[in-house]
């Protein structure tokens, strides 16, 4: 099996893959391929690879999984992979990269409204377009990431990476699992009335404020995941602002990759978290890479943000490894 010698790199929200289509289910790439391709000094450079190929041409999806595909009638599959070459359930922000490559590829419709569903290893995602398509710039979509769960609030003690440092955190499956962390609210949140839930949580940590810290070491979970979690850092802006919705702002150090721009899963479970501290369903979220909206109710999340492509590539040698 190879990658093919024409890829394309995409974005959303700073968030980068290395995309290709593989119709044919016969371009599975290689962990050390998907190594090299994300490797931002000798490859191409990205947060992961995404192959977008046919349920039943996934290797290590089980019968049930390409069954659950063909009852929603979905035909493509987001093979998502890690920079590290390791497997990944799902991507929120990916979700939205490879749905505008499946649309610059013919392969779903571009039209405001048009909805595109797709195989993830954590399900079958909707994925509908909020702006028409265009020559150039971004393209907006909201996904239905779908069904979350939640653990105990502030029944993990995460630390703050290379700075040192703990806070509680809080476990959320977004079908990949992610650890949740409150470190701050805004100045001028803490002269107003706080949730008595938001009090108690920054009263356990010693964290600073996420813009302050240095995630250049993978932060610690206890107690965690053997496979390993993503950990979110959140400052908690405004409550009541924009009829009734909530700002906040975040950064993330994903497992298998390192610190990044964004976290379409990790946006979702950080809603998650905020909705069960202060009861407000709808999120204005800052990361690294821009803006995005989280709306989350008692049983699912949606995620609307922009995608973008950024080249189309011809790579001079591909390794056969």
């Amino acid at each position: 099996m190879s990658i093919p010698r024409t890829v394309y790199k995409m974005q959303a929200t700073g968030n980068d893959f290395v995309v290709y289509a593989d119709p044919r289910g016969d371009l599975e790439p290689t962990a050390d391929q998907v190594r090299w391709l994300c490797d931002r000094h000798f490859g191409v450079g990205a947060d992961g690879v995404i192959r977008l190929t046919h349920p039943a041409d996934v290797s290590d999806l089980n019968q049930e999984q390409v069954d659950a595909c063909d009852r929603f009638g979905c035909q493509w599959f987001m093979d998502y992979r890690n920079a590290d070459g390791s497997l990944a359930q799902m991507c929120g922000n990916g979700t939205r990269a490879i749905t505008l490559f499946a649309q610059k590829q013919g392969l779903t419709p571009t039209m405001e409204g048009a909805s595109f569903l797709l195989g993830t290893r954590a399900g079958v995602k909707r994925i509908v377009s909020r702006s028409p398509m265009k020559c150039d710039g971004d393209h907006v979509f909201k996904v239905k990431v779908g069904a979350w769960r939640m653990g105990p609030v502030g029944q993990q003690l995460v630390d703050g990476g290379a700075l040192g440092g703990s806070a509680p955190g809080t476990m959320v499956d977004m079908g990949n699992p992610h650890a949740v962390v409150l470190t701050a609210v805004a100045a001028e949140l803490e002269a107003g009335g706080l949730p008595g839930t938001v009090i108690e949580l920054l009263a356990r940590t010693d964290l600073p404020d996420p813009g302050d810290l240095d995630l250049s070491a993978p932060p610690r979970v206890r107690p965690g995941l053997a496979e390993g979690q993503n950990v979110e850092f959140l400052r908690l802006d405004a409550l009541g602002a924009d009829n009734g919705s909530g700002r906040a702002t975040m950064r993330v150090y994903e497992r298998g990759v390192g610190e990044t721009l964004s976290c379409g899963t990790g946006l979702c479970a950080s809603g998650v978290l905020l909705r069960a501290l202060t009861g407000v369903d709808h999120w204005t979220i800052q990361v690294g890479g821009g803006r995005l909206k989280v709306d989350v109710d008692s049983q699912d999340v949606w995620l609307t943000g922009p995608a973008r492509m950024v080249a189309r590539l011809t790579l001079e040698h591909v390794p056969d490894c």
